[in-house]
């Protein structure tokens, strides 16, 4: 039986434990297990190396993502740690030109260390992409929607001209989900997501997850997870696997309240722009529409000079002043200072991460309570 994806999220994976009966998977909190002989053992031998919780969370996200392999980090910068050990010296990255603060730190402050350089480039732009591609590029890096200004790449599109040239195609998917968006079906080799956001859904627990379909890809992921090391644990595999049980519900409404806020906010005359894929008016509208089954949650705005964004963010009251997002609260962050605070001030500007630029995570709160909030601290923060 074919589920469809609301049942998928409860059922999809290793659906509860066939010894005891029980309705979840249990919590193998266990560093290693007995072995019945010399090379004998269970199918297990080391909780770095696997873990009955972590296998289970592994399968479901594969099953979500309508793919063949996952593997579970403990945090989405391990995930994308990992991923980007798959790449030596001399190899390059073209990656989208607003992407997240800490993967744009890794690539700058970590991997470039190692001669593993990157290019940026307006990834919805397609000739842009193909004019940057040459024999040192070995993958293309996309968000889509991006953040912090939710700019929409055309995975299908995209992909054609990776695997055109034989490159990798690796598509961070954290903003959508899978409940929204599959980036395997669209063609990416690599799908990559931070589960402490939407997935988790809960802000009580951090995590990364990556999946794809090709064996040999996940060969060499399953070696670099064991040999780095970052892998998750078991309780908080737990988390994830009951976060993503209510992601449907979530969604539902995380999507309502953020399309209800996004017109507010668009028709308000202390904002001068809004970003967000679900408006009509948004440059990415149509390929959002035509790729995923919504536009998700999240919200950039800037506000109008006549406006002080600092006073705006201590007059809050409902929306939390915070890193991260994705949980049922919403939650409200200033790009420039916090998230994207590792790129260049030279690069935000160019790319358009302002001082006045706002990043809102929209909760599942009653709508009117978050508008109520929101208005209250516009005019509050008048000059």
């Amino acid at each position: 039986m074919t589920l469809k994806i609301n049942s998928l999220l409860i059922h999809g994976g290793i659906d509860g434990d066939e010894t005891t009966g029980a309705v979840n998977v249990p919590v193998y909190q266990t560093s290693t297990y007995k072995q019945d002989g010399l090379g004998k053992t269970r199918g297990w031998e080391y909780s770095r190396t696997g873990n009955p919780t972590r296998a289970a969370l592994e399968k479901l996200i594969a099953d979500l993502e309508q793919g063949k392999y996952g593997l579970a980090f403990a945090s989405g910068l391990a995930a994308i740690n990992t991923v980007l050990s798959l790449f030596k010296a001399g190899d390059k990255l073209i990656v989208s030109d607003n992407i997240y603060g800490g993967t744009f730190r890794i690539l700058d402050n970590v991997f470039k260390n190692f001669g593993i350089t990157y290019e940026i480039v307006d990834t919805s732009n397609l000739a842009a992409i193909e004019e940057k591609i040459d024999e040192s590029v070995k993958a293309i890096y996309v968000e889509s929607p991006a953040n912090p200004l939710l700019t929409i790449t055309d995975i299908e599109a995209v992909s054609g001209i990776s695997h055109k040239y034989g490159k990798l195609l690796i598509v961070d998917n954290t903003f959508l989900t899978p409940y929204l968006q599959r980036p395997l079906t669209l063609g990416a080799d690599i799908v990559i997501h931070s589960g402490t956001k939407y997935l988790g859904g809960h802000s009580d627990t951090v995590s990364g997850l990556v999946v794809v379909n090709d064996e040999k890809l996940a060969d060499r992921l399953y070696y670099l997870q064991n040999s780095i090391g970052g892998v998750l644990a078991p309780w908080d595999s737990f988390l994830v696997i009951r976060g993503i049980k209510t992601l449907g519900v979530r969604m539902d409404r995380h999507v309502e309240n953020a399309e209800r806020i996004a017109r507010w906010l668009d028709k308000n005359e202390a904002v001068s722009r809004v970003y967000y894929p679900g408006l009509e008016n948004d440059p990415g509208y149509e390929v959002q529409k035509k790729q995923a089954n919504g536009a998700g949650a999240m919200i950039s705005f800037v506000l109008d000079e006549k406006y002080d964004y600092r006073k705006f963010f201590e007059k809050l009251n409902v929306v939390t002043l915070a890193e991260s997002l994705g949980g049922v609260e919403s939650l409200v962050c200033h790009p420039a200072s916090m998230t994207h605070a590792a790129i260049p001030a030279e690069i935000r500007k160019e790319v358009g991460i302002v001082d006045e630029l706002i990043r809102l995570s929209v909760g599942i709160e009653d709508v009117e309570d978050i508008i109520e909030d929101l208005a209250q601290a516009i005019e509050a923060s008048r000059i």
